[in-house]
């Protein structure tokens, strides 16, 4: 599907124009939209924009790393959002000319349909031109990045908050989901942040230096994004260590406990082992008291090998 919006010299907005009249005298920019597009329409980045063959390729390569290539007089971003439910990223594709804005994506993107939205509502944004537009569908991009950081932290707290009424085997699932999701977005927001680096510092990019407080606003949204990432990875990372101490605190306390065990009954073992000897001629079998006589010899072995490791301090 296209979608094309058209911006005449006078700043009249004028929707879903035939690309055809986009080249007419009095059009002062234009924006055309490839949502999910037929192979017939997606020829028509080779036909009729005429865009270099390897940016065509990356728009059907899905998925590549957010990026900005120059090709003379065009440039070619690859931008990703990210999928509110499974947190994987979407690949949107810009290219910016002179006096256009071509976006292609085979996603659904509410970005780019808020964008579209804003300029029909908004008059004031189809005066500030195209480079401005490409602004917008950046910045709802990144803006969408927080919701899924808010609910990951709120995650964590939730965790803090009931960490006495779980099991540390369910939270430990929990962390680890929420790590994997912290990576997934790692994955996005890292590229999206050195994108945006290279773009306010680039001079290749005509129109960027008069509209460059909007995008450095967007970078200093990446790079708080960036560091809400990792002081959550830190937190998890702090969660994981705890639990590997306080399961080798277990761990330590059992082989404790067996180990006591294992010291008092080594002695009483092998008393029982001599005289569960099948030897004829034992002369503690005739006694009449032998038996509770060697009972009493193990109590108090027992008993004096508890004494022994209690002032050792092992039941400390």
């Amino acid at each position: 599907m296209l979608r094309s919006i058209a911006v005449t010299n006078d700043f009249k907005v004028i929707k879903d124009i035939p690309i055809q009249n986009l080249t007419d005298s009095n059009i002062k920019w234009f924006w055309v939209d490839f949502y999910s597009p037929t192979e017939d329409e997606s020829k028509l980045l080779e036909t009729y924009f005429h865009f270099h063959p390897l940016a065509i390729e990356d728009c059907f390569h899905m998925l590549q790393r957010p990026k900005v290539d120059h090709y003379e007089d065009i440039h070619f971003f690859v931008l990703q959002a990210i999928n509110q439910k499974t947190l994987e990223a979407e690949e949107i594709n810009l290219f910016l000319g002179n006096n256009f804005l071509v976006s292609f994506h085979l996603h659904k993107c509410k970005e780019v349909d808020e964008a579209l939205n804003r300029i029909s509502d908004h008059k004031a944004l189809s005066e500030k031109g195209h480079i401005y537009i490409a602004y917008t569908i950046m910045d709802n991009l990144v803006d969408n990045y927080f919701p899924s950081l808010y609910q990951i932290e709120d995650q964590l707290n939730e965790i803090e908050s009931n960490v006495k009424n779980e099991s540390i085997e369910k939270l430990m699932d929990t962390i680890f989901d929420i790590r994997s999701n912290l990576l997934k977005l790692r994955k996005t927001v890292v590229p999206m942040r050195d994108l945006l680096y290279r773009v306010i510092n680039s001079e290749k990019i005509d129109g960027v230096k008069e509209q460059l407080v909007y995008f450095t606003d967007i970078y200093h949204h990446l790079l708080k994004l960036s560091e809400m990432i990792e002081s959550n990875r830190e937190v998890t990372a702090d969660m994981r260590d705890n639990y590997v101490s306080i399961n080798s605190n277990r761990m330590n306390i059992i082989m404790k406990t067996l180990t006591v065990m294992t010291s008092i009954f080594i002695p009483l073992t092998f008393i029982a082992s001599i005289y569960g000897m099948n030897f004829e001629y034992i002369p503690e079998l005739t006694w009449r008291w032998g038996y509770f006589g060697v009972l009493g010899v193990m109590l108090g072995v027992g008993s004096g090998m508890l004494l022994w490791l209690w002032r050792k301090g092992w039941f400390k």
